[in-house]
């Protein structure tokens, strides 16, 4: 629902907001033109001054106002000829005559109601309304795409480059486009009189009849500060019994031009008030710093409009790759997806044609379609993607409502699509399932999960379920090669071959154009996110846990080699200077808390990668102490200097190591982590976090340790990966 109230007011207003975006971009220019352009008003002159100044350089004087960019103009008449001129405010001296360009004008009228009147004003409002609703939604999706409102602050990673500089610009652009938006609501709804009226002038009391005195005389001028004026009107030559009209920021005043004397007072009203801010919010005049601010986000819009219309396409295009192959009604064989980026309907696909060919009946739709007419097929498939933090996904947020208020109960099958880093592994895959548990939908096979898109576990489940099906079901899914980076090996360092299990410290950068040049910039990442690499000739990526951040410089990984495994065997037989094609995946749960007292970093083997980069990302300012695993220290103890540099300079507290095959102390990470039993309770009992990274098999053990050491204080694992205390990277 929030994607789509993002998207569709881009898509319908995309040309109104855009112009009136650009509009506002160029008027931003002029405050600081007329800042620059002479002299500005400061206080300390009096009104009757300024007053006087002028009327003794003109044989009538209508008025004196200070515009709303700071200008100060008089209009007057000498004989047959009047005119308005632009003023000192100090002096009250002319400064030649005061003309608005035909060119400022016409933008202006373009940015307010695009050339056409009041049906302009109402669909400029409307634009106005769009950019709001655009701004706060696209806040809203960031903050729940980078890990909530805390994250808005971090580099925005995952996704294609134009979707990361969508967010970062709008990310930047945000404040200054809901201010900008907002103001021009208020104006637009004052304009069409939607608002509290302004004060009027106040009642209308003659003045005593005496001949006008000078008026740099008056004693009710004289006490009013130039700062604070808005416009002084003069009173008709004619008339004895006219008066000044005097308007300030505090109100207005009538000054009897005979005696100098203040004969009534209407003070300035709350919505007076209010409107004169928020005009200087929305213009910048009379804050010209405020107005180039206000037009650099402005300046972005075109952008958002460009870039959101081509990510909106590509959805749509991902959308279309999945094919309804017969109408509802003749299905014998639904598939309903939930998916947010689209790769969840590419397994949809692949599936859909894997049972066409075995002369099944196969429908596909959005999960958000269902009805009572997909539930009357003979089997229903469930493919359902994770959004966030166990939520469901944009084009499935409404399907349990739904389900809920339908008839019909064919045999159903969940599967679901996640990543087992995030705490609510396919948390609603598993929440659907329940619904048709406890609707009583009768099971064709047990919820699965797929863990980050993985095309084997895919295809395992693909035999499960053309075994109920009677026949041989064959999935073979080629995943959308994702958008990637090419990276130059430029360090390596190796371990492990004396026990038989080599890892390699990879160290990459992005290549040079040409022999001396400077590198190029790399993506934003931190320690603890993913790097994808995309084997030759294979699109499906694997994915390592980075050991650096980008201000390192670097992009680090430490990889394990695998028996028989087409990545690492790849990446273990690059030499200096060979490349690889990769990109980086967020991974927001994994990496430290802000708010935790200390660190507690447990691994094995590999797995040390991440953790070395949060030691080396501390500055001392926590303690953080690494309990860490290998097989032999003379052959692979990964880090050891760089860990010994860490202990030196405080960024890491304590480290305890053990090795396996060590002749002389042979011990496994969970041994030792159950010998320093009493001071983890003490750190947890502090406030640390346990972050873990490490093979499934050793997560468990570590788990089951870490459950017995904290029982006895009332502390379980449960109720820390609640808090976000206890956190595992586990492969």
């Amino acid at each position: 629902m929030l994607r789509r109230l993002h998207s569709l007011p881009g898509l319908i207003l995309a040309l109104a907001i855009a112009v009136v975006a650009a509009t506002g971009v160029v008027l931003s220019v002029q405050p600081t033109l007329d800042r620059f352009g002479g002299p500005v008003v400061e206080r300390g002159t009096s009104v009757a001054a300024l007053a006087g100044a002028v009327a003794a350089r003109h044989q009538s004087v209508e008025s004196i106002r200070v515009r709303a960019n700071g200008v100060v103009t008089a209009a007057y008449t000498d004989g047959d000829t009047g005119g308005v001129e632009r003023i000192d405010p100090a002096t009250g001296a002319g400064l030649g005559p005061f003309v608005v360009s035909e060119f400022t004008r016409t933008v202006t009228d373009l940015h307010r109601a695009f050339l056409a009147g009041d049906g302009g004003r109402i669909a400029a409002a409307v634009g106005a309304g769009g950019m709001l609703v655009l701004t706060l939604s696209g806040v809203l999706l960031l903050a729940r795409r980078l890990g909530g409102a805390k994250a808005l602050f971090r580099p925005v990673r995952g996704g294609s480059t134009l979707e990361r500089l969508h967010g970062e610009f709008g990310r930047l652009a945000a404040i200054g486009l809901i201010v900008s938006a907002g103001t021009g609501l208020w104006m637009s709804a004052s304009t069409f009189g939607l608002l509290p009226d302004d004060g009027g002038d106040p009642a209308p009391i003659a003045a005593r009849g005496l001949a006008p005195a000078p008026v740099g005389g008056l004693r009710a001028l004289a006490a009013a500060d130039v700062g604070d004026l808005r416009e002084l009107r003069f009173p008709d030559p004619a008339d004895r019994a006219d008066t000044f009209l005097m308007t300030t920021t505090e109100g207005r005043t009538l000054v009897d031009p005979g005696t100098g004397a203040a004969l009534a007072f209407e003070p300035a009203t709350v919505a007076e008030r209010i409107g004169e801010v928020v005009r200087t919010l929305h213009t910048g005049r009379g804050a010209w710093a405020l107005g180039l601010l206000l037009g650099l986000s402005s300046a972005a819009v075109p952008f958002f409009a460009v870039s959101g219309v081509v990510m909106w396409a590509r959805r749509r295009s991902r959308r279309a790759a999945v094919p309804a192959m017969v109408p509802v009604a003749r299905a014998d064989t639904v598939i309903l997806v939930g998916s947010d980026g689209g790769s969840t309907r590419g397994f949809a696909a692949t599936l859909a044609t894997a049972l066409t060919a075995h002369g099944h009946r196969v429908h596909v739709a959005d999960m958000n379609a269902v009805s009572a007419a997909h539930l009357r097929a003979e089997r229903l498939l469930v493919l359902a993607a994770t959004w966030g933090d166990g939520g469901a996904p944009a084009s499935a947020a409404r399907f349990l409502d739904r389900l809920a208020r339908l008839e019909g109960r064919p045999a159903v099958a969940v599967l679901g699509f996640g990543d087992r880093t995030f705490p609510h592994f396919c948390g609603y895959a598993h929440a659907v399932s329940e619904a048709f548990e406890a609707a009583g939908f009768p099971r064709l096979l047990e919820t699965k999960r797929i863990d980050r898109r993985s095309a084997q576990e895919f295809a395992q489940w693909g035999r499960e379920l053309g075994a109920v099906l009677g026949h041989e079901l064959v999935l073979e899914h080629v995943a959308e090669r994702p958008e990637t980076t090419s990276l130059e090996l430029v360090y390596r360092d190796d371990y492990g071959s004396a026990v038989g299990a080599p890892v390699a410290i990879l160290r990459f950068a992005v290549p040079q154009s040409r022999p001396g040049a400077r590198r190029g910039r790399l993506p934003d990442f931190e320690a603890g996110d993913l790097l994808g690499v995309v084997p030759p000739g294979d699109a499906m990526p694997r994915f390592y846990s980075l050991a650096s951040s980008a201000s390192d410089g670097i992009v680090e990984i430490c990889v394990r080699l695998m028996p028989g495994g087409v990545c690492s065997s790849r990446l273990h037989a690059l030499r200096t200077g060979d490349r690889i094609e990769a990109f980086v995946r967020t991974n927001p749960s994994f990496r430290p808390a802000e708010t935790a007292s200390s660190l507690i970093l447990i691994g094995a083997g590999a797995g040390i990668g991440p953790l070395a980069g949060f030691v080396r990302a501390n500055d001392g300012a926590r303690p953080v102490h690494l309990y860490w695993g290998g097989r032999n220290p003379a052959s692979d103890f990964l880090y050891e200097h760089e860990l010994a540099a860490h202990l030196a300079e405080n960024r890491l507290t304590s480290l305890t190591t053990a090795f396996s095959r060590d002749p002389q102390a042979g011990a496994y990470v969970q041994d030792r982590i159950a010998a320093d039993a009493p001071r983890l309770r003490e750190l947890v009992r502090a406030g640390a976090q346990i972050l873990v990274c490490c093979s499934r098999d050793m997560g468990t053990a570590v788990s089951r340790t870490l459950d017995g050491i904290l029982h006895p204080i009332g502390v379980d694992l449960a109720s820390l990966k609640a808090r976000g205390r206890y956190v595992e990277d586990v492969y």
